[in-house]
């Protein structure tokens, strides 16, 4: 166990965070963190602290603001990931199985706004305690890029200042990427994203 980042990245990566709600389970929804400049180095404190936006009074929000907390964690599964991402999902524990890495972390609250109808509110996260699951030897996927991309246009969808036929033309391309370059896994998300975004035009 450490007080350490578990992984070092630079810009922006996706994760999962798990967040305990009024009925003390723990909601899963995904969540990018920004690194500082010069980025996380796995097993390290830097000095300017790394941040997260949330969008909306979400779940998240909501108990970021009530709880103060929550447990970030790095998976490479792409099924945790869509639903974390487009659904509404709630576990007992709050570090999932297939978190290769966890994190549990205090948030503070550092600034918010509006952009169009939507609010925004960005955080600071400190670790209290983190801890390495399993190790293991990174490949790059293009079919797992597509599947966490889509997710992320579906979330701009019928969002004012989002032209909602782009995204879909964007969605459809990530579409392809998976029919081409994505393995069972990867395949096995797509099918439940397309079974939970409304993406398709009429």
């Amino acid at each position: 166990m450490s007080d350490a980042w578990p992984a070092g990245w630079g810009g922006v990566a996706e994760s999962v965070v798990t967040t305990r709600g009024p009925n003390d389970c723990w909601n899963v929804a995904a969540l990018g963190l920004h690194a500082p400049d010069g980025g996380v180095t796995a097993g390290g404190r830097p000095d300017d602290p790394v941040t997260a936006r949330t969008w909306g009074r979400t779940r998240t929000w909501r108990n970021f603001t009530e709880r103060e907390g929550g447990y970030v964690q790095f998976t490479r599964d792409p099924v945790d990931f869509v639903e974390a991402a487009c659904t509404v999902r709630e576990e007992p524990d709050p570090v999932l199985d297939s978190a290769d890495a966890w994190a549990e972390v205090t948030v503070e609250e550092r600034g918010s706004g509006t952009e169009g109808d939507t609010t925004w509110t960005d955080w600071t996260l400190q670790v209290v305690e983190s801890a390495v699951v399993r190790e293991v030897v990174p490949t790059v996927s293009r079919g797992h890029g597509a599947v966490v991309e889509a997710t992320v246009a579906a979330s701009r969808l019928g969002v004012v200042g989002f032209d909602d036929d782009a995204l879909r033309d964007r969605i459809r391309f990530f579409e392809s990427v998976v029919e081409s370059a994505a393995g069972a896994r990867e395949r096995a998300a797509w099918a439940r994203f397309d079974e939970l975004v409304d993406w398709r035009e009429e």
